[in-house]
């Protein structure tokens, strides 16, 4: 029987069964601003981090299948040294300071380590299942990243990690808006690749320059680890080179949006939810579809079956979307509380509920 997370603003619930027989089983943190979960499936612990506004950023983990919970260590940075000019795309100093954690992953090389990826930019690692964590200082001292600016929120933020199946020390992750980087020795040194991406949203003679890029999800395609595909601010890339190029997707009505994941076993087969652009953040038409393509983007099918069409208004963020290990179930979530499944690739999806709080996160456990 599969399990999905969901995590909302008032809570993290769980999801149980597949397709039509897909219910609410259980709400924990009721109440509590839930922004991500992830489970690490080597001891099976789920990780939920927890938003409390004025009173700061809180992580809990759970060994016994979220009956019990306990708060382990949140990451911190470092006091700012003295006189150090780091300043953000509105000129003011930049705050050496946790304001959100926006991916959190399991680091393969080692048991009970984990990467985590913060607001402002920071990447930080775990070694003892989140009882302690230390900053990446290599990437955060790195020149480039002070270039680095918010996307949608002030300050830059790390949203996409993927830990290379093919050796566990190499480590891809994202930044909105920072562009998409490299580490092949466990963090210990970086290299930019968007070598084909182009930021419209900015001077022409900077539109390609690592910094710019506002890639808002990156995945990595576990049976051909060379594949990587990216919804980015402005449409849809995909690297089948193994990151050293990517090429641009156009998709109608829309290559914008937030989310997109890859079918565990084909690598030419990737889902997206589309949207309008900046200042309007809606769906198209006012209708919910889910876009996938079976051929690497050369063509597109819209699923729309189960799914409203009409005065819709269900922004989907980019965690919001998720895939089951068995390649046919998905599960995603909107900014208004729908929450809808699929147990054929998208064929029929069913409404497993229509009134949670806003949804900013679903994953499979």
């Amino acid at each position: 029987m599969s399990t999905l997370l969901v995590s909302t603003r008032k809570g993290l619930f769980v999801v149980t069964g597949a397709g039509a027989d897909a219910r609410v089983e259980r709400a924990l943190f009721v109440g509590d601003n839930v922004t991500l979960t992830t489970v690490d499936r080597r001891d099976g612990a789920w990780y939920v981090v927890l938003d409390h506004g004025h009173f700061g950023i809180k992580l809990h983990r759970s060994d016994d299948g979220g009956v019990t919970f306990t708060e382990i260590a949140t990451p911190a940075y470092p006091p700012k040294p003295e006189g150090l000019v780091d300043k953000d795309m509105w000129g003011r100093d930049r705050e050496w300071a946790t304001k959100g954690i926006w991916a959190l992953e399991p680091a393969l090389d080692a048991d009970g380590a984990l990467w985590c990826g913060t607001m402002p930019g920071g990447l930080f690692r775990s070694d003892d299942r989140g009882a302690s964590w230390r900053l990446i200082e290599s990437l955060w001292n790195h020149p480039v990243r002070r270039k680095w600016n918010g996307g949608g929120a002030d300050h830059a933020a790390i949203h996409s990690i993927c830990v290379d199946p093919r050796d566990p020390r190499a480590v891809v992750i994202a930044v909105s808006s920072g562009g998409v980087w490299r580490s092949p020795d466990a963090g210990a040194t970086w290299t930019a690749h968007t070598r084909g991406m182009k930021a419209g949203y900015g001077p022409p003679e900077q539109a390609e320059d690592p910094e710019n890029q506002d890639p808002h999800c990156v995945v990595q395609a576990p049976s051909d680890p060379t594949v990587f595909w990216c919804q980015h601010h402005m449409g849809i890339w995909r690297s089948t080179d193994d990151l050293a190029s990517w090429a641009q997707i156009v998709v109608e009505p829309s290559s914008f949006g937030f989310p997109v994941v890859v079918h565990p076993r084909d690598p030419d087969t990737a889902w997206f939810v589309p949207a309008h652009s900046d200042q309007k953040r809606t769906l198209i038409d006012g209708s919910v579809l889910v876009n996938r393509t079976r051929d690497g983007g050369k063509t597109f099918t819209a699923l729309r079956d189960g799914l409203p069409q009409a005065h819709a208004y269900d922004l989907v963020f980019r965690h919001a979307l998720a895939i089951a290990d068995d390649g046919d179930q998905l599960g995603f979530g909107s900014s208004t509380g729908n929450l809808w499944v699929t147990d054929d690739q998208g064929e029929r999806w069913h409404a497993v509920a229509n009134h949670l709080p806003p949804i900013y996160a679903v994953r499979y456990a």
